[in-house]
């Protein structure tokens, strides 16, 4: 069952993405006649959509808590990051436009990088410091012109419940920009994936969003103790 599931889900991601080219146009449209507002809204309604319809595929049952800490305007979500499914996890199920932190090799993908360019997502190189450092800058001046973005602090998969170190590129992004940081927990993510040798299968995931931490007015200090303090209200939630 669970080989015929993951072979329904990839055939279903590829398909959909074809489905949706005329909306891809549409968003090329906007984003031409510099209409980003609209841009945002429209970019945000169709890749939320696609990211639910792609977990309910997978079998997925998501329950989400405390939506009603995300700030109004700009703000670095931090979340752990157990599997492959975080990522529609964050776009689907939690509000508002937003932006991600992404791998390089993500823009090489046909379809999907054009949706990233018009979700404002920033590709970062790990390899090339430079380019790193460009695009948290990048990421920067994305927040602080109001625009959420969506940072995995740990850098790669923990495929399981553990919660490795988080880096602390996103935490500079938020206090440079002086916007809210927003913590997210996410558990079971990995059990769709992961857990099952890169099989999918059916399972709860628990995403639980925290109160927001505010980065404005911190000392050098404080804001140096951001990434284990950000883990810590993670790991306890």
């Amino acid at each position: 069952m669970k080989f015929i599931r993951t072979i329904i889900w990839f055939i279903y991601f590829w398909l959909y993405l074809i489905f949706i080219i005329p909306g891809m146009m549409k968003a090329n449209r906007l984003y031409r006649q510099g209409r980003l507002e609209e841009l945002d809204a429209y970019t945000a309604k169709q890749v939320g959509r696609w990211a639910r319809s792609l977990l309910r595929v997978a079998g997925a049952k998501v329950t989400v808590r405390g939506l009603e800490h995300i700030p109004e305007g700009g703000a670095v979500f931090i979340a752990n990051h157990q599997g492959n499914f975080d990522v529609p996890i964050m776009l689907g199920h939690i509000g508002k436009p937003k932006a991600l932190m992404a791998k390089a090799e993500l823009a090489k993908l046909p379809f999907i990088r054009v949706w990233m360019k018009y979700l404002r997502c920033i590709f970062v190189d790990r390899s090339n410091v430079r380019q790193a450092m460009n695009s948290l800058n990048e990421a920067g001046k994305l927040v602080g012109s109001g625009h959420p973005i969506v940072i995995f602090p740990e850098g790669t998969r923990s495929k399981g419940d553990q919660i490795g170190e988080f880096k602390n590129g996103g935490f500079r992004v938020a206090t440079k920009s002086g916007v809210p940081i927003v913590p997210v927990r996410i558990s079971g993510s990995y059990k769709l994936m992961e857990a099952n040798g890169n099989w999918i299968r059916p399972a709860h995931v628990e995403v639980t969003v925290l109160p927001a931490v505010m980065t404005s007015a911190l000392s050098k200090e404080e804001a140096a103790m951001l990434p284990e303090q950000v883990r810590t209200m993670i790991m306890n939630a």
